[in-house]
């Protein structure tokens, strides 16, 4: 057994309690074996797992209809433990495990494409799931090198890589015989990055080099840079071309429609989504009518917010977009430019972390480290996201923010997105997580809307607390995030809900948030390729919200916020509908 489970609050040991640890600890061991990237990234590719190290996932059509298989058995024996003998944390241990093997069976019964994966439509899309994106990636930051058998284990990955590409494409080629294409403009997006990655000779390539300056930094023998440079030139990059080849023929006949309506029982496909990233059964048209709501509530707050401030000429977007393009709010977009951008954000990092024991009981061991985000990617990534460090503590978090324009990043949008990417956002609740005492699986489940609801819910923890009191450009970018995730709901329902153009949901975005159009077009083609992802945001900060209310009404004078955070917390990631149960447990035990 993996050997870490341990319960999520000091409850009675059961004997019951044992065997379904026992059993989750199994289901680890069997995906880090289908899925052994799982074993890098918590540092577990070792001792009797080290054979891991030198794999990749199977990611053609088989490999998919394995792992559902195999999600479908696991299912099936957890359904089969006996609740009866179960303590609290037990209990909820199993039906949060129940819930994500549900979705994924489900899933797999219902959609034939895209792997049977719902909220993830294309094999070969610009945001985040294709091999050409996450695999150079995972070797350069997480593959650790070093021993010569590591070394050896990342070329081994390298010849993987070349298999993974040519995976990927034959999901692609598999998906168009059911007639599931990306849209024309999300295919010019791909085929951009992956011709970046190839453009580079191999002995320039990043993942060439990663191996070379690695291993040559760790004085290990060997001529490691040829040998990759001929992994790369003769398997690598003809997968590429080969990919290259797929998309431009899949790019002559690609649709318009940006929407996921017009796949294969799309609507279903979009309320299969909205539930695998959200966790709630809302339809598109509620999803709709909240996002409006909130676009019209905040509006009128950065409104009164600008007027005070003297912004008060055109729309709300018009005055957003007056502060985007005002050149002494921006970042030289040099090298020097980026460096100091970096600097300030580590600084806002650090003055936090300074301020969290007024509000957080249990505080993060991990580090967080603020990076670039790698340079062959920034064409299609966000401006920000989190990679949470190895469960051994040797690799620490890391805030990547997407530096490939600074005018996309003026100073008074920077603290709010340090605040949800780093802490109190994603690197508190998912290092917490990892730190704290639930079992591996448990470490390893990732429930969106509860995650990125507490990174929006952590932002106005930063307003509550005063980083905002004499920062009021500041406040305008706070409160411009919360509009964007309430514009998000608009706009990823009204894409795969309505059947909006692509023109029509960046035109939205631009005239309500005022945000440059190259960003909104890389938001907008984002939420096209992850429908529903968008949606988890503003709902997950809108349970917390409403928890801490409902914690609040019950308990009155006995509600402490560093209590509430700590055991909401502790819970590790939830499905939304179970949020409830563990501040109930908190609830209760205040009252005592």
């Amino acid at each position: 057994m993996v050997g870490v489970s341990q319960t999520v609050e000091a409850d009675i040991p059961s004997p019951a309690g044992g065997d379904l640890n026992a059993l989750l600890d199994t289901f680890v061991l069997e995906d880090m074996a289908a899925q052994p990237e799982i074993a890098t990234s918590l540092g577990l590719d070792t001792g009797p797992r080290a054979g891991l190290k030198a794999k990749l996932t199977d990611r053609s059509p088989d490999g998919f209809a394995a792992r559902h298989a195999l999600e479908a058995d696991q299912l099936k024996r957890l359904e089969g433990v006996d609740i009866a003998g179960l303590n609290a944390a037990d209990a909820l241990n199993r039906d949060v495990v129940l819930f994500s093997l549900g979705l994924k069976v489900d899933a797999a019964k219902a959609f034939k494409y895209a792997g049977g994966v719902a909220g993830s439509p294309y094999a070969l899309n610009q945001f985040q799931s294709s091999a050409y994106q996450i695999i150079p990636d995972f070797l350069d930051s997480q593959h650790r090198i070093a021993t010569i058998e590591d070394a050896e284990a990342y070329l081994s990955r390298l010849e993987g890589f070349a298999v993974a590409l040519d995976q990927d494409s034959a999901l692609a080629r598999f998906d168009l015989g059911l007639n599931v294409v990306p849209p024309d403009f999300i295919t010019d997006r791909t085929l951009a990055q992956v011709k970046a990655l190839r453009g580079a000779p191999a002995d320039k390539s990043v993942l060439v080099q990663s191996l070379a300056r690695r291993a040559a930094a760790k004085g290990l023998s060997g001529d490691w840079a040829g040998r990759a440079s001929a992994v790369y030139q003769e398997k690598v990059q003809p997968a590429l071309d080969r990919q290259i080849g797929l998309l431009e023929s899949l790019r002559a006949n690609a649709p318009r429609d940006a929407g996921v309506w017009r796949l294969p029982d799309g609507d279903a496909y979009y309320a299969a989504s909205v539930r695998a990233w959200t966790s709630t059964t809302l339809t598109a048209d509620e999803i709709h009518q909240r996002g409006l709501d909130l676009v019209r509530d905040l509006t009128a707050k950065i409104d009164t917010t600008m007027r005070s401030q003297g912004f008060t000429r055109g729309s709300v977007g018009q005055r957003l977009r007056a502060m985007f393009t005002n050149g002494s709010y921006q970042y030289a977009n040099t090298d020097a430019g980026k460096a100091h951008l970096l600097a300030d954000v580590g600084a806002r990092v650090a003055a936090m972390r300074a301020k969290l024991p007024s509000l957080f009981g249990v505080q993060p061991k991990a580090d967080v480290e603020v990076r670039r985000v790698p340079v062959y990617l920034e064409a299609g990534a966000p401006g920000g996201y989190y990679e949470t460090g190895s469960l051994d503590g040797s690799r620490p978090g890391a805030f990547y923010i997407n530096l490939r324009d600074t005018a996309e990043l003026p100073n008074w949008t920077l603290p709010t997105l340090a605040y949800h990417e780093a802490i109190p956002g994603h690197h508190l609740q998912l290092t917490l997580a990892q730190e704290t005492q639930l079992p591996l699986i448990r470490k390893l489940l990732v429930f969106s809307a509860y995650v990125e609801g507490w990174a929006l819910y952590a932002e106005q923890l930063a307003l509550e607390m005063g980083f905002y009191d004499d920062d009021p450009l500041g406040r305008i970018g706070y409160l411009h995030d919360a509009l964007l995730r309430a514009a998000r709901l608009v706009l990823d329902s009204g894409l795969h809900g309505r059947r909006w153009s692509r023109e029509r949901a960046i035109a939205y975005y631009v005239d309500t948030l005022g945000d440059p159009e190259a960003v909104a077009t890389t938001e907008v083609e984002r939420y096209c390729v992850a429908p529903g992802q968008a949606c988890g945001y503003m709902l997950g900060k809108m349970a917390w919200l409403r928890e801490r209310d409902r914690a609040k009404a019950a308990l009155g004078d006995r509600f402490d916020l560093r209590k509430f955070h700590d055991v909401g917390l502790a819970s590790g990631a939830l499905p939304l509908a179970l949020l409830p149960r563990v501040i109930d447990r908190y609830i209760a035990g205040a009252k005592g």
